[in-house]
């Protein structure tokens, strides 16, 4: 091989690694994306450690999403870091603001009337959505840092596989489905 054959070649290479790269980088900004999550927010819908998401990114700003499906969305308080919630409420509803902060099994006779959580309630405005965990007492979501825009919303969660340990979980694939009620 000559020098200019072996330029062409490597010319060629790079190229073509180019080209896979942005292709790779569309499909991960506007397609789909496969991500790690951690923390016991989810749960038990999501596990709290070694679970992966698939994310359609065709409903990235809140296109055609409803109540209870799960997203992934850059966290309203940290632009660095992203959230898995589901959607409690849509632009227009009424939301319930914090249920738990009135139970008398985690707050004292005091605490429920300070918190009063039953008697407070907030309208979702419009562009915004209402987000929580399904494990409540162990999420922070829009109770503590209020409506999540819809443009922080970069996808839906359609599935998640669990890569616990052996290879007989690493394929532990399961549809996330919209169970809200």
């Amino acid at each position: 091989m000559t020098f200019a054959e072996s330029l062409r070649f490597i010319g060629s290479t790079l190229s073509w690694t180019l080209r896979a790269g942005c292709i790779a980088h569309l499909l991960h900004e506007n397609v789909y994306e496969f991500t790690e999550t951690r923390g016991e927010s989810m749960l038990p819908t999501l596990q709290n450690q070694h679970d992966y998401v698939h994310a359609l990114k065709t409903h990235k700003y809140g296109r055609d999403l409803d109540i209870g499906d799960c997203i992934v969305a850059i966290k309203p308080s940290d632009p660095n870091h992203r959230i898995c919630k589901r959607i409690t409420g849509m632009p227009g509803d009424i939301v319930l603001v914090d249920p738990s902060s009135s139970s008398e099994l985690t707050n004292s006779p005091n605490e429920i009337i300070q918190h009063d959580g039953f008697n407070k309630f907030i309208r979702v405005p419009e562009g915004h959505v209402w987000c929580t965990g399904d494990n409540l007492c162990h999420s922070l979501d829009s109770r503590s840092y209020g409506v999540v825009p819809m443009a922080l919303i970069t996808g839906k969660i359609v599935a998640a596989n669990s890569m616990n340990g052996t290879l007989s979980n690493l394929y532990n694939f399961r549809w996330i489905t919209n169970t809200f009620e």
